[in-house]
């Protein structure tokens, strides 16, 4: 998912790092030894992060995608699935797509994919050109890096006893750092890492708790579902979603390696239910998010109130909402996936009776 706050450019400069090709990064040249391929986000200069949950790491990959304008592309790829698995020779039951991420420097889509079940399932990363022709991301004699998380959960298990699939549910890069949202195996589970980018080290990563209105109670072991930087009252934050579906914000200067913090719930938006994705836009001069959920199909979350609303604080009745307002958006169902193609428009892979489909809309 693309995921850059505009101050990069800035904090680079001033850090005397360069973002081309391989340049000061920390790539070097070689086979990047990924078991897993799920959450993705760009960061500058065409650099495509990966989380390997089986591996508890985060891969830094050059891509070299040639220069282009996002803002003429809009890409619609029916069964996508079955493109996909036809060109790993497969059949579209043998394979997975985990996440979608789009660079937003020339509007080509990427996806990672698991080829076959379970613990021997292969990871691939497929590009998607903005012509929609498919082809594999090769990981032979690419420019990479590798960071290693801290305190990941220990692996094994299966089902929800399986841990280790959520040592990393979510990627974010903003100034010059990688935000990785997950599950540590420490009491205090929830975790939000912050990784200087050139990679030094997978950092113990900050303890995160919330309060959780439709449970009435604090947390501290559930983990970020997907999250978006946003600033608030020009400071950046972290807005995640969790399970069943609190919304909460979290100051990104508070984010120390080895703290603890507890966020601000600003919204409650509907128990039973899994936030799968999540974009920022701005239309009419306005922020909004966009949110996909299991249950709730597509919600457009109104955060005009963002930096003043009270924090959620007592318990929610069941069926009901709380905080930040939303409209659920009519005839987008089946939304498992979203990321920014263009300031106008997003890609979605959306889940149809016959399989996958990528599709590009308007922001709504």
């Amino acid at each position: 998912m693309v995921r850059i706050l505009m101050t990069v450019a800035l904090t680079l400069l001033s850090a005397g790092v360069s973002y081309g090709f391989g340049v000061k990064t920390g790539l070097k040249e070689g086979t990047p030894d990924l078991k897993s391929a799920g959450p993705m986000a760009f960061g500058p200069g065409g650099i495509l992060f990966v989380g390997d949950t089986t591996g508890a790491a985060v891969f830094a990959l050059q891509t070299t995608d040639a220069a282009g304008d996002a803002a003429k592309v809009k890409l619609n790829v029916r069964g996508i699935d079955k493109k996909i698995a036809a060109l790993l020779g497969t059949t579209a039951d043998g394979i997975r797509i985990n996440d979608l991420a789009v660079n937003p420097t020339n509007g080509t889509a990427y996806l990672t994919v698991s080829r076959g079940r379970g613990p021997k399932a292969l990871p691939v990363i497929v590009r998607v050109g903005t012509d929609g022709k498919l082809s594999e991301f090769s990981l032979k004699k690419v420019k990479f890096a590798k960071t290693t998380l801290e305190n990941a959960p220990r692996p094994g298990g299966t089902g929800r006893r399986n841990r280790r699939v959520l040592s990393i549910t979510d990627l974010a890069y903003i100034n010059g750092r990688l935000i990785v949202a997950g599950l540590s195996n420490e009491e205090f589970a929830s975790k939000l890492r912050v990784i200087a980018f050139p990679f030094a080290e997978g950092g113990k990563g900050a303890s995160v708790e919330i309060f959780h209105g439709a449970h009435g109670r604090l947390e501290t072991r559930s983990p970020v579902r997907t999250f978006v930087p946003f600033t608030i009252d020009g400071k950046p934050h972290v807005l995640a979603a969790y399970q069943c579906t609190p919304l909460v914000k979290f100051p990104l200067s508070q984010l120390k390696p080895g703290g603890k913090i507890r966020g601000t719930t600003v919204a409650e938006l509907g128990n039973g239910n899994r936030p799968l994705d999540m974009i920022v836009y701005k239309k009419n001069g306005k922020n909004f998010l966009l949110l996909s959920n299991s249950r709730r199909g597509v919600m457009k979350i109104n955060t005009e109130k963002i930096g003043s609303i009270e924090g959620i604080s007592d318990k929610v009745p069941r069926g009901k909402t709380a905080g930040l307002t939303y409209k659920t958006i009519k005839g987008l169902t089946g939304v498992v996936q979203l990321d920014r193609l263009n300031a106008g428009h997003a890609l979605l892979l959306v889940k149809t009776s016959g399989g996958f489909d990528l599709k590009t809309i308007e922001l709504p």
